[in-house]
Parts: C-alpha cells; sequence; structure tokens
C-alpha cells in the first residue's frame, strides 16, 4: 500500500488499540471492552482471523472447565511439571503459574460473556504424555462448530479456512467428524454421517455457494468476531500498523494506514500487538532458521501478511526481541498443492503421518524418525537428519492398501478418485519400489532394504528403530480400528506403491517479543515498556521453543489477551488489592485469637 505524503492525527481517542484480529487479538479486545474500556481492533489484511481462522481451534488449558466437568484427574502443579520438563533452561515460572491460573478463568470468562464455545478433548493426549507431569487426554479443548449464518453481513470479513484440509469445499473438524469420515467405508453409522455431512454442505453451497459450517480455528475466528460485533467494537480491515507513538516511557498510541492516508490514533491505556508472529519476514527467518539459509526449503503456513509488523515496531522503541530458543518457530511438515484450478497451496501433514502402512525417508532410502511423534518433533528430525542442512526434504511412503484407506495429503481414501494428484505430480507411483525411487530420486535398493525390515517388524507391532506407537499420542496417531498389534504399525506389501514429497513448514512464531506474566512488553534492560503489551505470535512463547501440545499457541495467545486487557482495565490492580486485604484480615484474625 503507497502511503500518502501527510500524516494526520484524528480526534478519536480509544482506551485499548489492538494490532491484529486472530485469537490473541480478539481475546484481548473482547475482555477489554467487557471490562469497561472503548476499543479499536486494527488489521492489516482485508479480512480478520489471522492465522486462528486457519488453524485447527485447539487450546491448550490444563484443569479447563470442561475437564473440570468431565472429572479428568488433573491439576495445575502436574500441568507445570510437565511445562518446566518441556522448556528445561527456558522455564518462566512468573509467566507459566500467570498461564495456568488465568487460563480456565479465562475460558469460564468467555463461555458466561461471549459467543465463544468449546468441545472437550478428552482423548486428545500431550505430546510427550511419559514425562513427568505429562497427560493421556483431558488438557485440550477445540472451538465448537459454528453456523456462520450468526455472522450475517460481517461473513465475508471472516478470513476462509485452510482449503487443503477441507473437501470439496467442506472443512472437516478434527475428532470424532475427521473419524466418521475415515470410517465411512467400514461403519453404517460413519456412512450415515458422511452423507448427511455431504448433503448438508450441498445444500449450502446451492443456497449460499460456500459452507455455513464452520469448524476448528474458522469456528474460533468466527465466534470471537460475533462476539466482538455484537459489543460494538471497531473494527478497522485493511489497515496496518506502522508504527507506535511514546510519551517518554509510555506507549500511548499508533501510526497506520487508513484508506491511503498515514494516520496516528491516541490511547489512553495502551495498545496491544497480536499481529500474528514472523512467518513471512524474510530477514528474521534467513537469521533463525538454519534450515533455509537461501529461502527454498520452508513453507509457512501462516497469512502472507504476518511478517513481524509488531516484532519491528516493538523493537524501533527499545523493546527486547528473545529468539535465543533452540526452535524459533513451531514447525510441521507440508507438502506443495496445485489444484485443478490452477491455485496452489501447502498441505499440513497433521494426521497421515502415523497411519498404518505409511513411513517417512530420506533421500537415502532410510527411516529417520518416529513418524507417529508430534509435526513439530518431526521437522527437527528431518532438519537434522539433512544431507543437505540448505536443501531439506523427505518422502512419505505408502503402499495401495494404505493410501486407500487412509489417504495421504491432499489424496483422499476411497472412494475419492486421486488421478489428478497423480497426473499432476504431487504424488508418484510404480509397481515396484525400485522404480519409485528412481521416479523421485531416492537410493533404490537402500529403499527396498528399509521397507523390508520394517514390515518385518510391524508385522508383530514393533518397531524396534524408533518405537513407533509406544505411548499414547503415537496410539492416537493411528487407527483405533486398524486389526494389527499397534493402531500405528502396518507393512507396506500391497503395490502399487506412492510417494509424496514434503519440507519444513511452519505453524507460527516461538521467537518473539520478550513480555512479563500480565503480557507487558520488556526492554532490553528487562524493564516494563508502559502501555505495550504482546500477546500470541507476537510474544515469546512460555513454551521454551517446544511444542508439549495440541494448542499451545491458542491456549496461551488467549489467555494473555485476556490478562493484557484485565491489566489495562486495572483489574488486576484490583485482584492485587484484595488479595492483600484479605491476606490483612486473616493475620488480624490470627493475632486476634
Amino acid at each position: 500500500m503507497k502511503l500518502a505524503d501527510t500524516q494526520q492525527s484524528l480526534d478519536q481517542i480509544y482506551d485499548l488499540i489492538v494490532v491484529g484480529s486472530g485469537a490473541g487479538g480478539l481475546s484481548a479486545a473482547i475482555t477489554a471492552k467487557l471490562h469497561g474500556l472503548e476499543v479499536l481492533v486494527i488489521e492489516k489484511e482485508a479480512q480478520f482471523g489471522g492465522t486462528t481462522a486457519r488453524s485447527g481451534g485447539w487450546l491448550w488449558i490444563p484443569m479447563n472447565p470442561l475437564a473440570r466437568k468431565a472429572g479428568v484427574n488433573d491439576s495445575i502443579e502436574s500441568a507445570k511439571t510437565y511445562i518446566r520438563h518441556e522448556t528445561g533452561r527456558f522455564f518462566d515460572e512468573k509467566r507459566t503459574d500467570a498461564f495456568l491460573r488465568a487460563g480456565p478463568e479465562m475460558i469460564q470468562f468467555f463461555l458466561e460473556h461471549t459467543a465463544v464455545r468449546f468441545d472437550a478433548g478428552y482423548l486428545f493426549p500431550d505430546y510427550h504424555p511419559d514425562v513427568e507431569g505429562g497427560m493421556p487426554g483431558g488438557r485440550p479443548i477445540v472451538a465448537a462448530a459454528f453456523d456462520a449464518r450468526e455472522l450475517g453481513e460481517h461473513l465475508p470479513k471472516l478470513a476462509r479456512p485452510f482449503r487443503a484440509l477441507g473437501f470439496a469445499g467442506l472443512a472437516i473438524s478434527s475428532g470424532n467428524d475427521l473419524l466418521h469420515f475415515f470410517n465411512f467405508s467400514r461403519s453404517l453409522r460413519s456412512f450415515i454421517y458422511v452423507v448427511k455431512r455431504m448433503a448438508s454442505h450441498g445444500l449450502d453451497l446451492l443456497r449460499y455457494g460456500r459452507s455455513m459450517r464452520l469448524v476448528n480455528g474458522n469456528a474460533l475466528a468466527g465466534r470471537l468476531g460475533k462476539s466482538l460485533f455484537e459489543l460494538g467494537i471497531p473494527l478497522w480491515l485493511s489497515s496496518p500498523a506502522t508504527g507506535l507513538i511514546r510519551d517518554g516511557n509510555r506507549i500511548v498510541g499508533v501510526k497506520l494506514v487508513r484508506d491511503g492516508k498515514a494516520i496516528e490514533l491516541r490511547s489512553r491505556r495502551g495498545v496491544v500487538l497480536a499481529s500474528g508472529g514472523f512467518p513471512h519476514d524474510q530477514h528474521r527467518r534467513k537469521r533463525l532458521y538454519r534450515h533455509d539459509p537461501k529461502g527454498r526449503s520452508h513453507w509457512p503456513l501462516p497469512p502472507k501478511g504476518n511478517t513481524g509488523d509488531g516484532a519491528s515496531m516493538a523493537e524501533s522503541i527499545g523493546a527486547r526481541f528473545f529468539d535465543a530458543f533452540p526452535q524459533a518457530a513451531a514447525w510441521a511438515p507440508v507438502s506443495e498443492v496445485r489444484w485443478p484450478d490452477g491455485e496452489t497451496g501447502l498441505y499440513p501433514h497433521f494426521v497421515d503421518r502415523g497411519k498404518p502402512g505409511i513411513i517417512a525417508v530420506n533421500e537415502r532410502g532410510k527411516r529417520f524418525v518416529n513418524e507417529s511423534s508430534s509435526y513439530h518433533d518431526f521437522v527437527q528430525a528431518m532438519v537434522a537428519d539433512a544431507k543437505d542442512p540448505s536443501d531439506v526434504k523427505a518422502w512419505f511412503i505408502a503402499d495401495r492398501r494404505a493410501i486407500r484407506r487412509y489417504g495421504l495429503g491432499m489424496v483422499r481414501p476411497w472412494p475419492v478418485p486421486m488421478g489428478w494428484w497423480i497426473k499432476s505430480g504431487y504424488v508418484q507411483t510404480a509397481e515396484s519400489l525400485t522404480a519409485l525411487a528412481a521416479k523421485v530420486g531416492i537410493e533404490g535398493q537402500s529403499l527396498v532394504e528399509t521397507v523390508q525390515s520394517f514390515n518385518r517388524h510391524a508385522a508383530d507391532g514393533l518397531d524396534p528403530d524408533f518405537h513407533r506407537g509406544a505411548n499414547a499420542y503415537g496410539r492416537a496417531q493411528g487407527d483405533a480400528k486398524h486389526p494389527g498389534k499397534n493402531p500405528s504399525l502396518a507393512p507396506l506389501d500391497v503395490g502399487p506403491y506412492f510417494a509424496l514429497r514434503i519440507r519444513p513448514g511452519e505453524l507460527g512464531s516461538f521467537a518473539g517479543l520478550q513480555s512479563d506474566d500480565q503480557a507487558r512488553v520488556l526492554d532490553r534492560e528487562g524493564k516494563v515498556i508502559e502501555g505495550l503489551y504482546a500477546v500470541g505470535n507476537d510474544a515469546a512463547s512460555i513454551m521454551g521453543g517446544n511444542y508439549p501440545g495440541g494448542g499451545i499457541t491458542l491456549g496461551p495467545a488467549m489467555t494473555f489477551g485476556y490478562l493484557a486487557a484485565r491489566h489495562a482495565a486495572g483489574a488486576q490492580l484490583l485482584i492485587e488489592q484484595s488479595l492483600r486485604l484479605e491476606a490483612f484480615a486473616e493475620h488480624e484474625l490470627k493475632d486476634r485469637f
């Protein structure tokens, strides 16, 4: 967008200005409004929702109200132990305590005062369930499905979901929805469920030209958006922030571009940065992503507008950008997609990695990872194993039985045709492993030996090399209805065989602005910059560059958005005063008796 030559100050003064419209930013805006503040949300893109609208919509919130109601046996102390283990030397006790204390409170607040609703993820394990404090389920929750018609005239403002994760325009939610689609040909109940879903979707297409049932992160963004509009909070789209306004050590406003004009806005209580991190900031990526020095082997999934604006603006006024984590972002393996209509995109491999009859190999034809490990761990192994650190790639290998049963990336399970994906070169196929290896550039004899060794053990439900399917998370990545001894393992022995190339991808930033337990941004000396908050991927992750479980991005994003707004509204001060009064009263009582 071309900036105007003159800069204009507007008369409007807000209590709080939020930069970004993902879950973190909208959480802050809605909470602030419900605490009596006048709020404005500005968004760089032409639609709201940010990375959240394209995400899985999961929040990792230990001891959340849904888990408590269901009687999940967990504790804050257990979750803290788990985070301490996962973060290692980057464990931040104050921020962790704030997150664990306020997370359940935030969920209850949104359930009581907004249109936001959740479904429980009782069976969704932590990603490392066997370590101290890990859980086989109960901590994640996911946004409940949402009828898009409830957005009314605002529906076109909501960013679309990730195309690659849908089917013919139908978004499929993780959990039971996805299981029914997998079991379409094996269960009468699932068959009826899928037929009803597709029929309803077909009616939506005829009536509205799109699906009206929003799921996953699109449902979360939609529910937050509905709450925003019902509260009368103004949302300025296509209005990128360009700078912060500082008065002494306090942030008192923001510079932005609106309708082609550079303007300034003032805020009484400060500014919340929630611009989505830096996945498309080539300069930061080149510096922080060791596996992508040439910019050719890393494919980010977030919107292209996420270029580190929040971090850049904050750094320019003295904020500290923390980038010492061992992993600068949340990784996931991705494949490059080209649809028949010519559109291109990416497919994130969340659900196919650990299915029976599918393995991952390097260009030497060797396995290098437990395929049922988390997507973040998978890519770390992929990078560590790469023959050329600047050209990281690997391949999924599947036999015909597996690809027709589970699909592979954009290739959907039977009975959906897969001719386009073969014709376009998305997947390669051959009658023998040797011929397949020659097609994709893998060492043929080595691939044959790898598959033969894998098959011998898989038939017995074993994986002595990588222990695939050995813990609760690995088993959850498999197929509970698989007749074998291990839900994640099956031999690859039914030709033809298929190969799909994958690269490292990214879900969102871990490195970010240093902040405290109230989401206040710190300067390079560790002092609070008054009136400046950072939430979501703009803030350095409390997970220390690790990925402990599904929802460790959105859970903290909404929690710290809630905390930032409460602090800006003075609610935190009131709580501290209340606690001091309670302590004083208790002390007086003890003295008397």
